[in-house]
């Protein structure tokens, strides 16, 4: 039987951990039933947390450049705002000229029943398998009650026309399902929709549906001023909000310096699990976890390991840096090295490529359509993920 082992990154805690761990399980068993996953949480007895508030992180050489034409790259601009602040599109929409409500003579009979239903819905059918899917039914109620109980959504009816109780609605279902994500993020919950952006796209879809019942538009007139107000923010949102986003959701420095001063007790650890499964053995490894899993098979051969996955690792940037603790720059991985199999995603800026320094690694990209850093998470949502994962399990 083979044996997959995850090993996750920086700053990961139990709860965390087993959320993710559950649906590594359920991907791989969805396919491969036969596969046995285990556990690898070494970050509960040797991790730590962050000390020095984020002061020891230089600046990222890399950035990635939204170009304000793409409506993909501006839809995900759109995601970050609203993952901040839930309310952020309702308060800006209710500053769009040239609409008046109070003008139309036939808006108060619609308009009226549109906020009815936003004001008292009760979710079902399709709309309620979702929000269960997404992992937010239990807090959906909440989430749709801090919304409308909000100035901003009772500033935001002043400006709003029958003809464009479409657009609203889709903005309405946008706030209140990254609503519902802020909640469950404050609740130290992880749901799937955290890091599935088709999955929260299809909810906010049913949900607008369920507000209107009539033809959706895509806000565009939002979503313009969104790129343009907001692409100043995302320019300088890794310099200048870099410290807060690591402290709250990536302590990198802490674990990173924790594993450069006493990586033995990581790698001591992930080699014990390893030596108490059933080989063959696949290394599933995430972010430092990929780091440590490469100083544990370059320092030693581990015969029971048939592959190598790292994903969102920064292991070959440590290599090209000369700061691997296991293998100076320039010295080839030993010939006992297992195959490798290294994923990335443009948008994380936490992963690397490694084919073209390390012989024997395959890199794939993966795109999760997530900004940093929820891109660094966002990988085991990816039907391309488990693509390549399958692809390479012992069969």
């Amino acid at each position: 039987m083979t044996t997959v082992i995850f090993i996750h990154g920086t700053g990961v805690r139990g709860r965390e951990y087993e959320a993710t761990f559950k649906t590594i399980e359920q991907k791989i068993h969805a396919q491969r039933p036969d596969v046995k996953v285990e556990r690898c949480l070494w970050g509960d007895k040797l991790g730590t947390s962050l000390l020095a508030s984020g002061a020891s992180i230089p600046r990222y050489d890399q950035t990635l450049a939204l170009d304000e034409e793409e409506e993909e790259d501006k839809e995900i601009l759109r995601w970050k705002q609203l993952y901040h602040d839930p309310l952020y599109e309702l308060r800006l929409l209710s500053l769009k000229p040239g609409e008046d409500g109070g003008d139309n003579p036939f808006a108060e009979s619609p308009l009226d029943e549109f906020r009815s239903r936003v004001d008292s819905l009760t979710p079902s059918g399709e709309l309620q398998a979702s929000l269960a899917d997404a992992g937010i039914a239990e807090v959906f109620d909440e989430a749709r009650k801090a919304v409308i109980h909000s100035n901003a959504y009772s500033e935001v009816w002043h400006n709003v026309s029958a003809e464009s109780l479409g657009e609203y609605s889709n903005v309405i279902a946008r706030a209140i399902a990254a609503q519902a994500m802020l909640i469950c993020e404050q609740q130290e919950e992880y749901p799937p929709v955290l890091t599935n952006a088709k999955l929260r796209d299809q909810l906010v879809e049913l949900l607008s549906l369920a507000f209107a019942e009539a033809e959706l538009g895509l806000g565009d007139w939002a979503l313009a001023q969104i790129a343009r107000l907001a692409l100043p923010i995302a320019t300088n949102y890794v310099v200048g909000k870099r410290g807060a986003v690591t402290n709250k959701i990536l302590p990198i420095p802490c674990d990173i310096l924790l594993y450069q001063a006493r990586g033995t007790k990581i790698r001591d650890f992930i080699r014990e699990t390893i030596e108490q499964a059933e080989p063959p053995v696949v290394l599933l490894a995430h972010s430092l976890g990929g780091i440590a899993c490469v100083d544990l098979l370059v320092q030693q051969p581990l015969p029971q390991v048939a592959h190598l996955v790292t994903v969102g690792s920064q292991a070959p940037f440590l290599y090209e840096i000369n700061a691997l603790c296991s293998l100076e720059f320039a010295q080839p991985l030993p010939e006992y090295f297992p195959e490798w199999l290294n994923l990335y995603d443009l948008r994380d800026f936490l992963s690397y490529k490694g084919s073209q320094i390390f012989a024997k690694v395959r890199d794939e990209e993966v795109n999760s359509l997530q900004l940093f850093p929820r891109s660094h998470s966002a990988y085991w949502e990816q039907n391309k993920t488990w693509e390549y994962i399958i692809e390479v399990l012992p069969k």
